[in-house]
């Protein structure tokens, strides 16, 4: 049976919110060549803090009670240890950085800013070279600040250079400074070519080392290489960079037992998180009614997960599943069922956003719609509620600009028409949904909205269409791994070669890659230069971009190894219950 047509909530229409938000202040905002000075570039500032982890029910209460016990207890000494190992120049930034890299800085906000505010005061004295001349120091605080949001010079990597302009012959030897070059190397922006050309000797010659070391030397180098620490998810690498933190033994220790603390306090987070979408997709109901669209909720929330790892986020996180779930439905919907007449009329009634124009749908289509309909109320509800601003417009914009771009695809695809990269580039940076959830993101973090940020968010700003470029070029990279093919709503690669005859598969991907390198590039300028977005939504961005090559990573089999075994190394753990064990085993198992 068809879901019923009665509305799943009481409001339809919450009243729109004054705009009563102030607008933030471009105080900081400036040219990157007009100073040779760091200045920290982004103004909206976060007041999101860690929610005590101690709302959350851990097996016993004696269990609970230890945990929490131990929790605070290494919490509190790390802070101390950070605070004094802060005053030292060097210390202060390898803490910073294990932290990071454990995932655990969540809790150390207000420090890690202290000390960088620090490093960048007697950095910018010194004009950046005169504190230490080693590249490994150099390149962690060139990457430390920049990841913070101030502007540091990259012409400080000329100290590294000899008098032919080449990278001194001495780096060759130095793994460790080697490693930092590379790491550097990974926040590049356009026109900084000095940075590329750090990346591409760091790599030539790590490539180089790591077939010469031994077994675990070889794991660190190959770690950097895959897994940079700017282009990478700390929660989904934290078990490889155990041989690349650097500091001393007289801290290192602890904040490796807070993590491992902190991560069981996390699962368990997940682990309920995971229990709530579970019961919400069953009680929805359109896995059984819309037997051939995806069923994978688990994998569906891996991407809250990774764009909102702050365990204070919890609420975002399920919340933001639920559009996910309609993206992947409806996609299916254009990809899979749908006629063209009817996928016309489907966008149609999208467009209009009417409950009454659903009635001349087939079936399955008005039950997509209802669910999308109803969904989509409920969140304004809340978001309103919370933040005192109703989305409305923005989503249903949102929503109807994706069917729009997913029927244009369809229409290609019917007619057998490769259009121009361009065209089905700025195509495919809407179908991809990365404009979707990043919108309905944003309202759920609650953080800068206002009158001017809310139309940048209509008009597809930097910030997203940068990700969603990255994720669409690495989805076809991936599926188009020989010329046989065939994706339903096509392929960058396809397109390209229908232009560049004689063009290889080779040469393609090679340019794809090279593209994809450039909105790498195009996202770090975005993120440098954030105003009007707040910190939260820049992070986002950055994680989904993150997120993209475990997604696509698919095998010879189409399936996601990697993915797989990330997804039950973070949602398995902690103090889990046999029953939610099996439960989520078993999920994994059948959306693999």
């Amino acid at each position: 049976m068809p879901l019923s047509m009665k509305p799943l909530f009481a409001s339809y229409n919450p009243p729109i919110a004054p705009k009563r938000i102030p607008q933030a202040t471009n105080s900081d905002h400036f040219n990157q060549n007009s100073l040779p000075t760091a200045h920290k570039l982004s103004t909206a500032h976060d007041h999101t803090l860690s929610l005590p982890l101690k709302h959350y029910n851990y097996g016993s209460k004696h269990d609970a009670d230890k945990i929490h016990s131990q929790h605070a207890r290494k919490l509190k000494e790390v802070k101390h240890v950070l605070s004094k190992a802060g005053e030292d120049p060097l210390e202060g930034l390898y803490m910073i950085d294990a932290i990071q890299r454990l995932g655990i800085d969540y809790h150390f906000q207000e420090e890690i800013k202290t000390v960088l505010r620090r490093q960048n005061m007697i950095s910018s004295a010194c004009g950046y070279n005169d504190i230490n001349n080693q590249p490994y120091e150099t390149a962690l605080r060139f990457r430390l600040l920049r990841q913070d949001g101030y502007y540091v010079s990259s012409a400080l990597f000329n100290n590294f250079k000899d008098k032919e302009r080449k990278f001194k012959s001495s780096l060759v030897g130095d793994i460790k400074g080697l490693k930092g070059l590379y790491e550097a190397s990974q926040l590049s922006i356009e026109g900084e070519d000095i940075l590329d050309e750090a990346g591409e000797f760091s790599r030539q010659y790590l490539t180089e080392w790591a077939t010469r070391l031994d077994h675990q030397q070889t794991i660190s180098i190959t770690d950097t290489l895959k897994n940079p620490r700017h282009k990478s998810l700390a929660r989904f690498t934290t078990k490889n960079i155990q041989t690349n933190i650097q500091g001393t033994n007289e801290w290192i220790n602890v904040v490796q037992e807070l993590a491992l603390i902190d991560s069981h306090m996390v699962h368990e987070i997940h682990q309920k998180e995971i229990h709530q979408i579970l019961k919400w997709w069953k009680d929805l109901g359109l896995a059984n009614e819309l037997k051939f669209a995806r069923d994978q909720p688990l994998k569906w929330y891996m991407w809250p997960m990774a764009c909102l790892p702050d365990p204070i986020l919890s609420e975002q996180r399920v919340e933001l599943t639920k559009p996910l779930a309609l993206l992947y439905i409806i996609d299916d919907i254009f990809d899979v069922r749908g006629t063209h007449d009817e996928l016309k009329h489907f966008t149609e009634v999208v467009n209009r956003w009417e409950l009454d124009a659903a009635e001349q749908l087939p079936d399955y289509m008005k039950i997509c719609f209802k669910a999308l309909y109803d969904i989509t109320n409920e969140i304004c509800n809340k978001v309103y509620k919370k933040h005192g601003w109703n989305p409305m417009e923005s989503l249903k914009k949102t929503w109807a600009r994706l069917c729009n771009a997913f029927l244009l695809e369809a229409q290609w695809l019917a007619h057998g028409i490769y259009p121009k990269r361009e065209e089905y580039l700025k195509n495919a940076i809407i179908s991809t949904g990365v404009h979707m959830v990043l919108v309905h993101t944003f309202f759920f973090l609650g953080q800068g909205i206002t009158n001017e940020t809310v139309d940048l968010l209509d008009d597809v700003p930097g910030i997203i269409s940068s990700t969603a470029k990255i994720l669409r070029l690495w989805d076809d990279l991936g599926s188009a791994k020989d010329e046989n093919q065939d994706g339903r709503d096509g392929s960058y690669l396809k397109c390209y070669m229908k232009e560049h005859c004689g063009s290889s598969i080779k040469d393609t991907r090679e340019h794809i890659i090279s593209m994809i390198s450039d909105e790498w590039k195009c996202l770090n300028k975005e993120c440098l230069y954030s105003y009007p977005f707040p910190t939260s939504f820049k992070n986002v961005s950055l994680n989904a971009a993150r997120m993209v090559p475990l997604m696509y990573n698919y095998d010879d089999n189409h399936r996601l190894p990697s993915l797989e075994e990330h997804m039950k190394s973070l949602l398995i753990g902690g103090v889990v219950t046999q029953q939610n064990e099996l439960t989520i085993v078993s999920r994994i198992k059948a959306e693999g």
